[in-house]
């Protein structure tokens, strides 16, 4: 996803600030605190990875020119088959890396397994820290403490033909029910294009309807998770979005076993007239039919002026809790995920920023990100701080309630009741 533009000035502006971490072992698996030897680094493998690498190389070798006598050694593996890696990983410590890059919806998985290092300390005494955008600090934090740093953090919002739009003489929606009277509106007057293209097993194009109707996937903390799915406000919102999968916006027989690809996939065939998609979509609607003639806002909330609350995905790194160079590898962490690093993945990936004010400073070079960036800035929402959500979210609990609504098996009621029982025997089960 290599991007066009060259961000020199911000990453010339933006230094690295590294502070030696403290030698604070007491949580750590390893007696030992080694200030040379290899470090390994586990980092997932992109589609057109090479931009990435290009960043990395340039990370290790300022830090190996910094630190005599320490080696790095970056392996990426493959997304899809990390779980085994990482459980192998946490059960043989010999194997294990000592820094890894990890989902943020996994990081309760792994602290509940043992497999991360407490960095609370080291993160807190951190001059960048402080930037760090608040609901990315939230994915890298367990019951209080803080295990690894945000690498990059990932939006949905609304993207539109603006062709469409102005052959049609519509106004951008401004709130939920303006949202589903103009798409409706596009697909009446051509029906040849979805109104918004959504998916039956979209869980994170769907939430922001739950979440803007004052809703919640689950309420609590640590492992006294209970699932609000089933709260008369969730409820509210499971309407709103199964409201869309009608003849007269996106047919239920088509979109109802759509997932996120597919919707973005249909909007950059030129095949609908809006869909819910991430900035990191931005380079496939790119590369689509619809290039130069589509926008992106914010998706609205229910009230005028509002954004609804947008999943805030991405990447961590994190130091395991085996490693026996526990302050190289938090400095390493630190240098991975710095201001100046970020920058560049952006630069190199598209990757959002975790940074505040590097977002800010990205969003005024790129006109694209700006959309995403308020998004961000308008407060997001994240899934359980819990390892019971890996298993809810793999055995697609919330994709079998939206579809049980949009085929009329289930009413809403019935169908989130279903669901929150499921998510209660997980999150009592395991934690």
């Amino acid at each position: 996803m290599k991007l066009p533009s060259r961000l020199a000035v911000l990453l010339a502006a933006a230094v690295v600030v590294t502070a030696c971490a403290p030698q604070t072992s007491s949580n750590s698996s390893s007696d030992k605190d080694e200030k040379t030897g290899t470090l390994r680094v586990w980092l997932f493998q992109e589609v057109g990875n090479k931009p990435k690498e290009k960043v990395v190389d340039s990370v290790v070798a300022a830090f190996e020119k910094e630190h005599e006598g320490a080696k790095v050694e970056v392996e990426y593996i493959p997304i899809e088959t990390r779980a085994q890696r990482v459980k192998a990983a946490f059960n043989d410590p010999k194997s294990a890396p000592d820094v890894m890059e990890f989902g943020n919806t996994d990081t309760a998985g792994y602290v509940k397994d043992g497999g991360l290092l407490d960095v609370t300390e080291e993160f807190g005494d951190w001059s960048e820290s402080k930037d760090t955008d608040p609901t990315a600090k939230q994915s890298v934090t367990v019951d209080g403490k803080i295990y690894g740093a945000p690498f990059y953090v990932g939006v949905r919002a609304l993207y539109y033909r603006t062709d469409v739009f102005e052959e049609l003489g519509l106004e951008v929606p401004k709130t939920m029910d303006e949202l589903a009277t103009t798409a409706r509106a596009i697909r009446a007057a051509k029906p040849e294009l979805y109104g918004l293209v959504v998916g039956g097993a979209y869980t994170y194009g769907a939430m922001p309807f739950v979440w803007a109707n004052g809703g919640e996937i689950a309420e609590g903390k640590g492992g006294s998770y209970a699932s609000a799915i089933d709260s008369a406000a969730a409820q509210k919102g499971i309407k709103a979005y199964t409201s869309l999968f009608s003849d007269d916006n996106c047919p239920a027989a088509k979109c109802a076993g759509m997932g996120g690809n597919d919707t973005v996939t249909a909007f950059a065939a030129g095949k609908a007239g809006m869909a819910i998609g991430g900035d990191f979509s931005h380079t496939a609607v790119e590369a689509g039919k619809v290039k130069g003639k589509y926008a992106v806002v914010p998706l609205p909330g229910v009230k005028t002026g509002s954004v609804a609350p947008a999943f805030a995905g991405g990447n961590n790194v994190g130091v395991l809790k085996s490693t026996s160079h526990r302050t190289l590898a938090v400095e390493l962490m630190e240098q991975l995920t710095s201001k100046k690093t970020q920058g560049s993945m952006f630069e190199a990936m598209g990757f959002l920023p975790t940074f505040s004010d590097v977002r800010q400073q990205v969003a005024a070079k790129e006109p694209y990100v700006k959309p995403f960036a308020q998004t961000l800035s308008a407060g997001t929402k994240f899934v359980p701080a819990s390892p019971a959500w890996a298993q809810i979210d793999s055995s697609l609990v919330l994709p079998t309630m939206f579809q049980e609504v949009i085929s009329g098996k289930k009413d809403v009621a019935a169908a989130s009741e279903e669901a929150a029982k499921k998510m209660d025997d997980a999150f009592g089960t395991i934690g």
